[in-house]
């Protein structure tokens, strides 16, 4: 483990907000799997959190009252929940993000609960331009083209502001989740290379990290098991990846191919995209139209720099060590994408064990 860190091992009562999300879910079934008692505070209600044994508690973070009953008699807070997106109001940010995780320090120290675990988001620094195999030493960004990192960067600061004697907490940032079970992510990129709406921007080889699902799940209860006030971890924030960076459009392309869809061949200048998301902005707000523009200045630059970090310090402060290389995950992904896909059309299990999978045998 080094630096003399304390695991802990037994059996707690954890609270994740956001249970019922991708990686909320994804850390409850690995609570629940070593026997933790596991409650869910999210808006929705979710069947499946209740077959597993978890408690749910349903609510909004921006109310205290909800959060403050959420939380009692629990041990640990795993806070994921979180308002994400590259467009919107300020205030659709501003509340879940920044005022609910207020709401659940308060309820931190209100309740005596010693130790808090943040899902934050390495959009925090990001400047718009090239950051390679930066550590945590980098400063946090001063301008920000979307809510979303703005209002995550303000929550981040507060959760380790508040680290002390009596509260442990150390923020997370994993970097572009993706696996089986999303739900926003890849659907989204299945969606628009079928359509045929997928351009590359730029031609340059730009290196991104990523982390698989469960990877990040399990870096989250690695930082959980080690935090405690006066610990090494407390008081500090530690990026999560695969420590694997591949060009941007390769893991794209990947994804595209796990669902059946061409990859992208098609081209866009970044400054060309830029300025559209420029444009796009403009209108979307004389219009004040509620959905996402097609491009936005953050995605023009998100899809354009390398974005790549040097995550040695969680593997030494956290015992973290990534268990999938990305080609594993996109063979997890394919199989639960033509699981999906044959559920739809109707096809039995026995027929996804017999029948042919395009492109040969996966193992």
């Amino acid at each position: 483990m080094g630096n003399g860190e304390t695991l802990v091992t037994a059996a707690r009562r954890a609270l994740v907000t956001g249970g019922g999300g991708f990686l909320g879910g994804a850390i409850v079934r690995l609570l629940r799997a070593r026997g933790e008692t596991v409650l869910s505070f999210a808006r929705g209600t979710y069947p499946e959190l209740t077959t597993a044994g978890v408690e749910e508690q349903r609510g909004d973070l921006a109310d205290p009252g909800a959060v403050l009953a959420a939380t009692e008699g629990c041990d640990i807070i795993y806070h994921v929940a979180a308002r994400a997106g590259i467009w919107g109001r300020w205030s659709d940010f501003h509340r879940p993000n920044v005022i609910g995780t207020q709401n659940v320090l308060d309820a931190c120290r209100e309740h005596g609960i010693r130790r808090l675990v943040y899902t934050s988001s390495p959009s925090v620094v990001f400047k718009g331009r090239d950051m390679e195999g930066v550590d945590e030493s980098v400063a946090y960004s001063s301008h920000f083209h979307a809510h979303y990192p703005r209002t995550k960067m303000m929550a981040e600061r507060a959760i380790l502001a508040a680290n002390s004697d009596e509260l442990a907490t150390v923020a997370l940032r994993p970097h572009l989740i993706w696996g089986p079970g999303d739900r926003h992510l890849v659907p989204r990129i299945l969606e628009r290379g079928r359509a045929g709406q997928l351009r590359r921007l730029g031609r340059e080889e730009k290196l991104v990290d990523s982390v698989f699902i469960d990877d990040a799940a399990a870096a989250h209860l690695a930082a959980g098991d080690r935090l405690e006030p006066g610990s090494t971890i407390s008081g500090k924030a530690y990026f999560i990846s695969q420590g694997e960076p591949k060009p941007l459009w390769d893991l794209i392309n990947g994804i595209l191919a796990a669902g059946g869809v061409p990859p992208v061949e098609r081209s866009i200048s970044p400054r060309v995209a830029y300025a559209a998301g420029c444009i796009l902005e403009a209108a979307y707000k004389l219009l004040r139209r509620p959905d996402e523009p097609r491009m936005t200045r953050f995605l023009a630059r998100e899809l354009s720099t390398a974005h790549w970090f040097d995550i040695s310090a969680a593997r030494r402060d956290l015992g973290y060590e990534p268990r999938h290389t990305i080609a594993e995950g996109l063979e997890k992904l394919a199989e639960s994408l033509h699981e999906e896909t044959s559920v739809e059309d109707g096809t039995s299990t026995s027929d996804l064990i017999s029948t042919p999978r395009p492109g040969g045998s996966r193992g």
